[in-house]
C-alpha cells in the first residue's frame, strides 16, 4: 500500500512537474513574441517621429528575441512536433528582425521617405501575420498540453486518495476480523470451563477440564481448577475451602473476560478515530477529533496535544480536553522530558521526581512523546496518574495519533506545492487566479471594494545580464520578502510570472491602497541586495493600482488589465512610481 501511494505521489509530482515545464514554455514564447514587437514599436517610432531614442532598445530587443526564442526550440526537444513548430517561429522571427533592420538603417542615413516606403511595402505585416498565426497554433497546442498533464496529475491525486481510503477499510477489516478471532479464542475455552462448572455443582465430582485449551493462561487455569476438582472429591471435608477457590477463579475468569471485552471496545472507538484522522483535511478538523476521541479511550483523564512545528522549533497546542487551558505559544522541545528521553515521563510525586518545564511544579502528570522514523512529531500531555490498564489504552491511542499526524502535514506540504512559487514563496499565477475569482464574487455579494495591484523589477534584465541568473534568483527572492512582510496579512501576494508580482488587497479601494504601496516602493527603492560577497546595487519598482467595479469581468481578467495598464503608465513617465488606473477615478 505504502509503495502504491508513492508511486502516485511520483507520478502526480511528475505530471504537475511537465504542466509547469509547459507554461514554461508559453511564458517564454509570449516573451520573445513581446520583444519582437517592442523591437517594431521601437523601429517605427523612430521612423514616424524621427527622434533616435525610440530605437536605442532596438538591437537589445532582437537580440533578447532571438535568444528567448532559442531557448523555446530547445525547451520544446522533448516534443518533436512542438519543437518544429518553434524551429520555424525562430526562423520567421529572425527573417522578420532582418527586414526590421532595413529601414532602420535607411532612417540613421536620414533616408526616411525610403524607410517609410519600405514599411508600407507590406512585406513586414506579412511576415508578423505568419509569425503571429504559428504562434498561436504553437501556444494554443501547448496550452493543450499543459490542461492535459494538469488533468493528469489531478487524476492521479483522486486514484492516490481512493487507494487510502480503500487501505483504511481494509485496515478495518483486519481489526474488525482479528477481533473476532480472539473473541472466538476466548469464548470456546470459556464454554467448557463453565460447562465443567456447571457439572460440578451439580454433583458430578468426575467432571474434568481437558487442559489442551490452546491458550496458556486458559491452561493453567485448567489445570488450577483440576487440581481443585481433585482436591474436592478427595477430601469431602474441605468442600467450603474448595467452594472458596472456585469463586476465585471465577471471578478471575469474569475480570478477564471484562478486560478483553474493555480492550475490544477501546480497539473499535480507536478504529473509528483513526478513520477520521485519517480524513480531516484541516487542523481545525483534527482538533475536533481529538477533542471527541481522546476523552472517550481515556475517560476522567484531561490533557493536550502538541505538535512539532518545524519552522519555529516549538510543540503548539492542537487541542485540549477536559476543561484545561494551555498557551497559545507552546513551548520548546527542550522543556519536555519525555522529548528529551524519546520515552514516556510520568510524575506520581512531584516533591520527589523531576517535572517538565512545561507543567506547573505540584502537578501530576504523564507526557508521551509521538515519534515517527526519529523523529519528533509532538508530545501527548495528560493530567493525572495514569492507571495500568489506561497505559495499554494510552499506547495505541499515541501510535494513531502519531500516524495521522505525520499524515496530516504530508497533505499540507503537498498543498502548498501546488499554490506556492518555489523560488519566492509568493503564491503562484495559479492560486492568484483562483483567489481573485472568490474574492471578485465576495466583493460581488457584500458591495465591499476590492483592489489589485500589478507590479514589476524596474529594469530587471540587467541583473541577469551583468550577475547572472543566480543573482536575478536573489533580487527577486529579496524583493518577495520585503512586501510579504509590508503587505497586510489579508493580502494575497502573488508572483505573476518573471519579475512581475500581484497583490489582491480585498475590502480597500485603489486611493486608500496607494498609501501601502508608496511604503512598499519607498522600502523596496532602499534595498541594497547582495549575492553571495557582491553588491548587486539598488533597485526599484514600478506599479500599477486598480479597483474593481461591477462593469468588469467576473473572472479579474478586466481588473488585471486596468492594473496592467496603470504599471505600464508608470514605465513610460520614469518608473519607480505608483499610477491608479482610470477605470478606478
Amino acid at each position: 500500500m505504502a509503495g502504491l501511494l508513492a508511486d502516485a505521489s511520483y507520478q502526480a509530482s511528475q505530471s504537475f512537474q511537465w504542466a509547469a515545464h509547459s507554461a514554461g514554455i508559453i511564458e517564454t514564447t509570449e516573451a520573445a513574441l513581446g520583444d519582437l514587437r517592442e523591437a517594431e514599436s521601437g523601429q517605427r517610432g523612430f521612423i514616424i517621429t524621427r527622434n533616435p531614442a525610440y530605437a536605442r532598445s532596438f538591437a537589445v530587443r532582437v537580440t533578447s528575441a532571438a535568444r528567448t526564442i532559442a531557448r523555446v526550440v530547445q525547451q520544446t526537444d522533448d516534443n518533436p512536433l512542438q519543437h518544429a513548430r518553434a524551429q520555424e517561429i525562430a526562423l520567421l522571427m529572425k527573417e522578420r528582425s532582418v527586414f526590421l533592420l532595413q529601414p532602420l538603417d535607411l532612417a540613421r542615413h536620414g533616408n526616411f521617405p525610403g524607410a517609410v516606403a519600405v514599411i508600407t511595402s507590406g512585406r513586414g505585416r506579412e511576415l508578423m501575420d505568419a509569425i503571429s498565426v504559428r504562434a498561436k497554433g504553437f501556444l494554443d497546442e501547448e496550452r493543450a498540453l499543459q490542461t492535459t498533464r494538469q488533468d493528469a496529475a489531478v487524476q492521479r491525486l483522486h486514484s492516490g486518495k481512493r487507494l487510502a481510503i480503500l487501505g483504511a477499510i481494509a485496515v478495518g477489516f483486519v481489526v474488525i476480523g482479528s477481533f473476532a478471532f480472539l473473541i472466538r479464542r476466548i469464548r470456546r475455552p470459556l464454554e467448557t470451563m463453565m460447562r465443567a462448572m456447571t457439572a460440578l455443582g451439580s454433583g458430578e465430582q468426575e467432571a474434568r477440564i481437558d487442559t489442551a485449551m490452546g491458550s496458556r493462561e486458559f491452561t493453567r487455569l485448567a489445570l488450577g481448577y483440576n487440581a481443585m476438582a481433585d482436591r474436592l472429591e478427595g477430601a469431602v471435608a474441605d468442600r467450603g475451602d474448595s467452594e472458596r477457590q472456585l469463586q476465585i477463579v471465577n471471578a478471575e475468569l469474569e475480570r478477564n473476560s471484562k478486560t478483553l471485552q474493555e480492550r475490544g471496545d477501546v480497539i473499535e472507538l480507536l478504529g473509528g478515530m483513526a478513520h477520521r484522522m485519517q480524513a480531516a483535511r484541516t487542523d481545525d478538523e483534527l482538533a475536533q477529533i481529538i477533542r471527541v476521541f481522546v476523552p472517550q479511550v481515556l475517560p476522567d483523564i484531561s490533557g493536550a496535544l502538541y505538535a512539532h512545528n518545524n519552522s519555529r522549533n516549538c510543540l503548539v497546542p492542537v487541542a485540549s480536553w477536559g476543561g484545561i487551558t494551555v498557551p497559545l505559544d507552546g513551548f520548546a522541545p527542550e522543556r519536555c522530558w519525555a522529548l528529551r528521553r524519546g520515552q514516556s515521563h510520568s510524575v506520581v510525586d512531584p516533591g520527589r521526581e523531576i517535572i517538565c518545564a512545561h507543567v506547573a511544579e505540584d502537578e501530576v502528570y504523564h507526557c508521551e512523546p509521538l515519534l515517527a522514523g526519529g523523529e519528533v512529531i509532538g508530545v501527548l500531555y495528560l493530567r493525572g496518574r495514569i492507571e495500568a490498564e489506561n497505559r495499554f489504552r494510552m499506547s495505541v491511542l499515541t501510535e494513531n495519533i502519531a500516524s495521522a499526524l505525520v499524515n496530516h502535514r504530508l497533505q499540507r506540504s503537498l498543498r502548498e506545492q501546488t499554490i506556492r512559487d518555489p523560488l519566492t514563496g509568493l503564491f503562484n499565477r495559479r492560486y492568484m487566479e483562483e483567489a481573485l475569482k472568490l474574492e471578485i464574487a465576495r466583493a460581488s455579494r457584500a458591495g465591499s471594494p476590492l483592489s489589485l495591484v500589478m507590479c514589476d523589477i524596474d529594469h530587471f534584465k540587467r541583473f541577469n545580464d551583468e550577475f547572472g541568473h543566480d543573482a536575478g534568483d536573489a533580487v527577486l527572492q529579496t524583493v518577495a520578502a520585503e512586501m510579504r512582510s509590508r503587505f497586510r496579512d489579508g493580502d494575497v501576494v502573488c508572483r505573476f510570472g518573471g519579475e512581475e508580482f500581484t497583490i489582491i488587497a480585498p475590502g480597500t479601494t485603489a486611493e486608500a491602497l496607494a498609501g501601502r504601496v508608496e511604503v512598499v516602493r519607498q522600502a523596496v527603492a532602499e534595498l541594497n541586495v547582495r549575492h553571495g560577497n557582491r553588491t548587486l546595487g539598488s533597485t526599484s519598482m514600478s506599479f500599477g493600482i486598480a479597483t474593481w467595479s461591477d462593469v468588469m469581468d467576473k473572472d479579474g481578467a478586466t481588473l488585471i488589465q486596468a492594473a496592467d495598464m496603470a504599471l505600464y503608465q508608470s514605465k513610460r513617465e520614469g518608473r519607480n512610481r505608483a499610477t491608479i488606473s482610470m477605470l478606478a477615478a
